[in-house]
Parts: structure tokens; C-alpha cells; sequence
């Protein structure tokens, strides 16, 4: 097993450093995400895509419809309601419980010292793993034509790692307003408008090896369709603020094909 010397590269992103983090706070707070560029080392890279590529072939595939709040289609509202269009997201998932326990991303998720720096970035007092054994981390595999639909996340932040960009597509979209979940505020009119195509978002270049943390709650976001034969290939740390969440068994026969 590495060490977490071993994993990150601390030259760059000196994540035990109170400046570096105090810096980081700063420019989440100021553009509603954080990328850290080559925040993994060489080495470290070449081994998560070398174990991705491993257990490409246990990945579980599904293709959803759903609308930009990840609910079903609604009866009771016009099906043309920007809260109401079915999105399409389809992708392959490898479930925590098939990564290796020794493997870098093990090292990585569980490191008090990654774990703190989350934590004092996001100004939040505890994080805690999923309950269940399969939510933790997850493998994502966007292949040919295969792409994430426009849409807010039901957790108030995700942690990602690019590990495989494809060559072609597969490009993150965002816009950073329109909603304040806190306030059960939503501006119909610009997410209309974005995914109508009349509003342009904001494009994000993800290089291999990069850390993103996005408050994707209250920003409206997707990946578009992968054009490449090359799939990209993303990492999802995934945490709570609560202890003993375990992800809905519907949500788990969703991206894994299977509850434990």
C-alpha cells in the first residue's frame, strides 16, 4: 500500500498547508469549484488507470431518463417545463466494493490528512464514508456516444479525479446560478435557455490526473456525449456529512445492478 506521499503530488498542492488550504476555501467560495490540476502524481495516475482498465469488464451499464432535479418525469407539470424534460444519461459504474483495499484510491479516500483538507475547504466539521459497501468510490466509464444529461445533484458537493480523458467529447458543461436550494429558488428561464442551447455555459478542460471539488447542488451541469473510441474515464469520491448514509437501494440497483 503507498502512502499518501506517494499518491499525491504535495510540492504542487500542499494540502497540510494552512495557506494552500486557506487559498483553496478562497477560490471555491469565489467560483463554486475547485480544480486542482496534476494533483495526482505520475506514477500514482498510471497505477488507478491501470486497475481502472482491470475492472473495465465488471462495470455495470444503464442508461436513465430523468429530469434536471434526478426525479421522474412529473404527470402534473407540462412535459416541456424545464423542471419536467427528460435528460438521458447512460454510463458503465465499478462499484467500492471491487477496488482492490490496498489500491491508491483506498489510500486516498481514507487519509485523514485528504479527508481534512475537504473538510477545512468546504468548511465542514465531519465527513463520513457511505454505510454501504458499494458507494463510497466509484469507477465511471463514459464509452462512445455514452454522455451524463444536464442536471443538479441530489449531495451539496462532489469530489471527482479524471483518470482517462477521451479524445473527442465527454466535456464538462456548467453554469454557476439559477438555483439556491437553500432558498427553493430556481430560475426556469435560464435552465430553459441552457439546455435549449440559447445560453452558453461554462466549458471546463479536465486533463488527466486533476481534482475537482463543484457545489453541484445548486449548479446545473452534464458531460457530453464521448465521440471518441477512447472512453473517459472519471473517479467519484464520494462523502456525507452525516454518519451511517447508505445510498437508496433503488439508486444502488441503478448504477451497480445490485444492493450489496
Amino acid at each position: 500500500m503507498n502512502s499518501i506521499n506517494s499518491i499525491i503530488d504535495l510540492n504542487k498542492h500542499p494540502i497540510n498547508d494552512l495557506n494552500y488550504i486557506q487559498k483553496c476555501n478562497s477560490l471555491i467560495k469565489k467560483n463554486s469549484l475547485l480544480v486542482l490540476e496534476n494533483f495526482l502524481l505520475d506514477n500514482s495516475l498510471k497505477n488507478i488507470l491501470n486497475e481502472a482498465k482491470q475492472l473495465e469488464g465488471k462495470a455495470f451499464y444503464c442508461e436513465q431518463q430523468h429530469t434536471v432535479l434526478l426525479s421522474k418525469q412529473s404527470d402534473s407539470l407540462d412535459k416541456k417545463d424545464p423542471l419536467n424534460r427528460l435528460m438521458t444519461s447512460d454510463k458503465g459504474c465499478v462499484p467500492h466494493d471491487l477496488i482492490n483495499q490496498k489500491s491508491d484510491l483506498n489510500t486516498l479516500y481514507n487519509s485523514d490528512i485528504f479527508k481534512s483538507f475537504i473538510r477545512k475547504i468546504l468548511n465542514l466539521d465531519k465527513i463520513f464514508p457511505y454505510a454501504d459497501n458499494l458507494s463510497s468510490i466509484n469507477l465511471n466509464y463514459y464509452q462512445k456516444g455514452q454522455q451524463l444529461g444536464w442536471h443538479f445533484d441530489n449531495a451539496s458537493f462532489a469530489i471527482t479525479l479524471m483518470i482517462q480523458s477521451s479524445t473527442q467529447g465527454g466535456e464538462f458543461e456548467y453554469i454557476t446560478e439559477g438555483r439556491d436550494s437553500n432558498a427553493n429558488y430556481i430560475d426556469k428561464k435560464l435552465i430553459s435557455d441552457v439546455i435549449e442551447g440559447k445560453s452558453d455555459p461554462n466549458l471546463l478542460d479536465v486533463s488527466e490526473g486533476t481534482l475537482i471539488l463543484f457545489y453541484g447542488r445548486n449548479y446545473l451541469h452534464r458531460v457530453t456525449p464521448v465521440q471518441s473510441d477512447i472512453p473517459r474515464i472519471l473517479i467519484t469520491l464520494n462523502y456525507n456529512e452525516e454518519n451511517h448514509i447508505e445510498l437508496s437501494e433503488n439508486a444502488r440497483l441503478t448504477f451497480f445492478g445490485r444492493i450489496n
